[in-house]
């Protein structure tokens, strides 16, 4: 009887275990991939439970071992998309087996966030990776390959300048190859050397390409360099979070400084992270100092600036030591930016798609946020086709007089319009404008630095003057033919 008994106990025992099994795998957690324990070990200690939709979709599919082409928008999760598989797949150092993973990356801020990522994800396996970045000794580099790393983490320039140094180096034992980023990849100038990096990997390699877009240069590429990829696309991003509000400001181009002194220092919270896109360097630098004449700390971040500096100012802002970072488009991509407030468009962006992955740091993990937009007459041409691509309706805000004949009238009538999806956009009063202004004129005057930098700014906006004015003519060809 006692027998029968303890049969009895392991059958239900066993049968627990396989229904707390399957509720696992149906759960849609990390569970469900099946991971080693080592790597699972690592994905709970990072604190992810719950796979994002990219990395839901994608996984799979990598660890199955096909080819896969991924677009989502920034910050959705696509780098441990790929680590997580990269991390199960290798699962251990094997000493000589060669370089066995490479992940190439636009910048060297997004291979050192990505190099970061790996030890943290991967901190429960003994695999040993190398990070391959500009700025940083050759010697050192040498030495670490020297170890007989299983991972590359590497910027197309400088590893290709491992190549032409180090006779012995090779890639042909890579067997996961990782192109991050990639349409930032081609808008920055590596094409040629990823042609180049391609010829020089094994033919039985598992290839992923993680890119925001897919403009038709990374196309052409994706089918040279993939076998058959699997296509996961979460980029479909005429949609913006719900929980993101849109103001769009009409200005003259002159008036722009003074509206954005105006946000930062009377509209906007001073407890509040805000990210501002400028379109060049010397906007970053110009409003560097025009803030610091006004007291206000900002973070600074634009491509070519130095290394250490650009350390210095990240680690400041998301230690929230400061609340403002100013940044350029390219070196936003390689930033891991905390969750944000408010995102500011200086400049406004000439793509509908780029205002919508600026504007996707804000209002994450629901959280609210806003996204404020100053909009001059040669922007017009991208606002339309914003709205085109958002299928929002788009409507002009109350004028002053209006506001003083019927201010009840005129708020019930936006606050609705608001709640049925439409963008409002409207003007900043120009007695506020005319204040700010005089406020901008007297900081110039009186610093050396802006006076200095008002020349040099002027020179560095006139090719992205030209490039605006291409677009805007690709705007309008596109519009004609929309109309009946």
């Amino acid at each position: 009887m006692a027998k029968g008994n303890k049969i009895l106990v392991s059958s239900i025992s066993e049968l627990h275990k396989k229904q707390k099994q399957a509720k696992k795998s149906k759960s849609g957690g990390f569970e469900s991939l099946g991971l080693s324990s080592n790597v699972f070990r690592g994905v709970k200690r990072k604190g992810y439970k719950v796979p994002t939709p990219i990395q839901r979709k994608t996984m799979p599919i990598i660890l199955s071992g096909s080819d896969v082409v991924a677009m989502a928008r920034t910050g959705s999760g696509k780098t441990a998309a790929f680590l997580v598989p990269m991390l199960e797949k290798l699962h251990q150092h094997v000493p000589q087996a060669g370089v066995r993973a490479l992940i190439l990356s636009p910048t060297r801020d997004l291979a050192i966030q990505t190099l970061k990522f790996t030890k943290e994800l991967g901190r429960f396996t003994d695999l040993r990776v190398s990070l391959l970045v500009g700025g940083d000794s050759m010697e050192s580099q040498f030495e670490e390959l020297a170890q007989n790393p299983d991972v590359i983490i590497a910027t197309p320039g400088r590893l290709m300048h491992h190549l032409a140094e180090v006779d012995d180096m090779s890639l042909r034992s890579v067997e996961y190859v990782v192109f991050d980023e990639a349409d930032c990849l081609f808008s920055m100038g590596f094409a040629e050397q990823l042609h180049k990096i391609l010829t020089q990997l094994s033919e039985n390699r598992q290839t992923l390409l993680f890119s925001a877009t897919l403009p038709s240069a990374l196309a052409e590429f994706a089918k040279a360099g993939l076998r058959d990829p699997q296509l996961v696309r979460l980029d479909l991003e005429t949609k913006i979070s719900p929980d993101l509000k849109l103001a769009f400001f009409t200005l003259r181009v002159e008036e722009k400084y003074a509206v954005l002194l105006y946000l930062i220092k009377e509209l906007i919270s001073s407890d509040q992270q805000t990210l501002i896109f400028v379109s060049t360097k010397y906007h970053v630098e110009f409003l560097n100092v025009l803030f610091r004449e006004e007291g206000i700390e900002p973070s600074i971040c634009y491509g070519d600036m130095d290394q250490d500096a650009r350390k210095i100012h990240i680690s400041k802002f998301r230690a929230r030591k400061t609340v403002l970072l100013i940044v350029t488009d390219v070196a936003a991509r390689g930033i891991d930016i905390p969750l944000l407030d408010n995102v500011v468009n200086f400049d406004f962006p000439p793509k509908p798609k780029l205002f919508v992955h600026r504007v996707g740091r804000a209002a994450r993990a629901g959280r609210t946020g806003t996204a404020f937009s100053l909009v001059t007459y040669e922007d017009m041409p991208f606002l339309l086709d914003l709205h085109l691509f958002l299928s929002k309706p788009i409507r002009a805000a109350p004028t002053e007089e209006e506001v003083l004949q019927d201010m009840d009238g005129v708020m019930s009538e936006i606050n609705q319009a608001v709640a049925n999806g439409e963008t409002v956009y409207g003007r900043i009063p120009q007695t506020v404008i005319d204040l700010h202004s005089d406020r901008v004129r007297e900081i110039i005057d009186s610093s050396s630095d802006l006076t200095a930098y008002a020349d040099t700014l002027f020179k560095g906006f006139s090719p992205v003057f030209k490039d605006k004015t291409k677009t805007i003519k690709g705007v309008y060809s596109k519009s004609k033919r929309l109309t009946p």
